[in-house]
């Protein structure tokens, strides 16, 4: 990772890696700072192995920080800003994370202060947002914006960003084992149960971004990519940052999705690209400046996190222009492991082929180590450079989440259920834990939301399994509508169920005002789940 980011500087020199709100850093400059948080955090007394974390939002400060603990030799830990201290807390703890990087933000400073304060956290680098903007935006955002700011308590644990950087940059090499050394420890999303942190070394990083680049027939001309997925995240970590560095492209970063300020973004900077999970992509469509907007320049989208539905799809590109490329993947594997051609006809409802490198097959779903049945869905288990190297203190769970073939070699079970077809393009079924038991028989809630998305009323669905003393489980389907839509529940609910098997039939669908999502704004099945069985004033 080192190695990638430093030949990039020395190659884009002063072309601008970072478009911030307008402030522009270039490959250089991004250098120099990150050669200074190294340089800051070895005078600290900080070195190889060390865990620091990144708890930060979308800002310059994240790329100095995230090249910088790699250049020390030591491990980023991403944490969500979007935690609560017990989430935060619990995750420091579990990685033995020491220090940890932040910004002067009520949405994230008081959090980060009360860990430092429960946990073994030794120390807090907290950077100023206000002192990356533009000169007019930062007086505006002093002036205007000083009830979202946080002071910064006088107290030696707590050091200023620009302190810490205040140096010459020079600091020693570490020594990086590309297959061994851990570059990122990046948790699950905890979607099953607590979250675990996958391993992944510089060289399952640097991989996935090969392999991603090496799919994209724009590789090495003009590069743009608007960087609104969170930087925490794995999808964003490999398409957003860590490709776009290696291609020495730009990245027009937001702090946040905003549907208007990213189609301002768009209309602004010109960008080529936009990765995205499906809601923001909705998100857009349904924003009232969407009409208004430039989408002249925006060469592709890339959708994951979330099937992306084939009626969406054809939406956006056919009021963008830009081609939306639905691929897949998961923190384990470093952020991708397949997806659709860019130039060429993929398949709608797939996660298309695997990157290169990258082997994906059938296991039966009840025994990993048999080969599914012929004809029948099976869990797909990978197997590339890009799977991560287990999860941190916790071998049970490599024990578990590995399954051996005969020749010995290792591959990562996904949990997901899909199919092959000829062509080599992957079809994900279900998630094995997702999967709702109605008398003995096995229902895919996906398979009853995709027929849900044909209806004209249905903008989201989600179908959980509630308990049935008699059935096991009843599934029930939980919609949101189009603007303008008026269908009723119980409508919804007779135009469906006779598209469906008699044990698929769902006993209600429920008209909702708006879906649980995660914190990169794909919908939350685990949160719908707490919601509804925590009682009907919960629900939204």
């Amino acid at each position: 990772m080192v190695e990638m980011f430093d030949t990039a500087a020395a190659r884009a020199g002063t072309a601008p890696l970072i478009n911030f709100l307008g402030r522009h850093y270039s490959y250089a400059e991004t250098l120099d700072g990150a050669n200074r948080v190294a340089a800051g955090l070895a005078a600290l007394g900080y070195g190889p192995g060390d865990r620091i974390g990144l708890f930060l939002p979308n800002v310059p400060h994240y790329l100095a920080a995230y090249y910088g603990i790699l250049k020390l030799g030591a491990t980023v830990v991403n944490f969500s800003p979007l935690y609560t201290v017990d989430e935060l807390a619990h995750q420091v703890a579990d990685s033995g994370t020491k220090l940890l990087f932040t910004v002067s933000a009520k949405a994230v400073l008081p959090t980060a202060l009360k860990v430092l304060e429960k946990s073994g956290l030794e120390r807090l680098i907290v950077g100023s947002v206000a002192g990356v903007l533009p000169p007019t935006k930062s007086l505006l955002y002093r002036l205007f914006k000083r009830k979202e700011t946080a002071e910064r308590p006088d107290d030696p644990r707590i050091i200023a960003f620009s302190k810490l950087i205040a140096n010459d940059g020079r600091h020693a090499r570490a020594k990086i084992d590309p297959e061994a050394t851990i570059a990122l420890i990046q948790y699950t999303g905890g979607t099953t149960g607590v979250p675990k942190g996958a391993m992944l070394s510089h060289q399952n990083l640097t991989a996935n971004a090969r392999q991603v680049m090496a799919i994209d027939p724009h590789a090495g001309e003009e590069d743009r990519i608007l960087g609104v997925l969170p930087l925490f995240h794995v999808f964003a970590n490999t398409c957003v940052l860590n490709r776009t560095v290696l291609n020495g492209g730009c990245i027009v970063m937001l702090p946040r999705f905003d549907a208007g300020q990213v189609l301002a973004a768009l209309h602004r900077t010109k960008a080529t690209a936009l990765p995205g999970v499906p809601t923001m992509y909705q998100a857009l469509l349904d924003h009232p400046k969407a009409a208004s907007t430039d989408f002249g320049s925006l060469r592709v989208c890339i959708s994951g996190g979330a099937p992306l539905s084939a009626e969406l799809k054809a939406k956006f590109e056919r009021v963008t222009g830009a081609t939306v490329v639905e691929g897949y993947g998961l923190s384990e594997s470093s952020g991708v492991v397949s997806a659709n051609p860019y130039e060429v006809d993929g398949k709608a409802g797939t996660i298309g082929q695997p990157l290169p490198a990258t082997e994906i097959r059938l296991v039966d779903k009840a025994d990993p180590t048999r080969p599914a049945p012929n004809g029948e869905p099976g869990e797909l288990v990978i197997k590339g450079p890009q799977i991560m190297q287990g999860y941190w203190g916790r071998p049970d769970a490599d024990d578990e989440v590995f399954v051996r073939d005969a020749h010995g070699d290792g591959w990562l079970r996904t949990g997901d259920v899909g199919t092959i077809d000829a062509d080599g393009f992957v079809r994900i079924v279900d998630r094995l834990k997702d999967m709702i038991a109605v008398s003995g028989f096995k229902v895919f809630p996906s398979q009853i939301e995709a027929i849900l998305h044909h209806h004209p009323a249905v903008k989201e669905a989600m179908v959980i399994g509630l308990p049935d003393a008699y059935r096991g489980e009843q599934p029930r389907a939980y919609v949101t509508l189009n603007d303008g839509s008026a269908a009723t529940g119980e409508e919804v609910r007779d135009w469906l169920n006779p598209q469906l098997g008699r044990h698929e039939r769902v006993d209600e669908v429920v008209i909702r005002l708006n879906m649980p999502k995660t914190m990169i704004g794909k919908l939350s099945r685990k949160d719908l789940i707490a919601e509804v069985t925590a009682g009907p004033a919960s629900e939204g």
